[in-house]
């Protein structure tokens, strides 16, 4: 199960936006609806966590590119929506590795692993790619360093927004 929100930096505050990814189904696709929460062309940030298992966010400042950070790369990648973060962190196309097709949206595969591919590491496979992936300082000038980025686990974006000062905001949308 993914939650996933929008957290839009206003003159205001932060304004949070429950995000149904029914629609995403792409890098691009996500980029475009964070971008359209945007205020003045502040900052967005694009929150998705998959049951304590990972979470990721993307970051949109104006019209400069994305910036993203995933916090385990191996879980997010047998994921739908993180396969597309990592994917993109990686340089991979997203019909490469895996067949995404098989993957369900709650993170789930279809049928039983291949025992044989435990065996196997090919370089070019997502699951080779351990821990956190991305820009570990996407946060820093928001009061997440790398340092607090990197400790985070079960509810990390409930922590980020305390740190950025909206909890209320998010709470009030998951």
């Amino acid at each position: 199960m993914y939650f996933a929100a929008l957290l839009a930096r206003t003159e205001d505050g932060w304004q949070a936006s429950d995000t149904e990814l029914d629609d995403v189904e792409s890098l691009t696709d996500l980029i475009d609806l964070a971008r359209s929460a945007s205020v003045d062309d502040d900052t967005v940030l694009a929150l998705i966590e998959q049951e304590d298992a990972w979470f990721g966010v993307v970051r949109l400042d104006g019209e400069d590119d994305p910036r993203i950070y995933v916090s385990d790369a191996a879980a997010a990648a047998r994921s739908s929506y993180g396969a597309m973060l990592t994917d993109e962190l990686l340089g991979q196309d997203g019909n490469q590795g895996d067949d995404l097709d098989a993957l369900d949206l709650d993170g789930t595969e279809e049928g039983e692993p291949d025992p044989a591919d435990d065996d196997e590491e090919p370089s070019g496979d997502r699951r080779a790619r351990q821990g956190p992936l991305g820009d570990l300082a996407l946060l820093a000038d928001l009061g997440v360093d790398e340092k607090e980025l990197l400790s985070l686990d079960g509810d990390a974006l409930s922590a980020i927004a305390d740190t950025l000062g909206c909890t209320d905001v998010l709470e009030a949308v998951r």
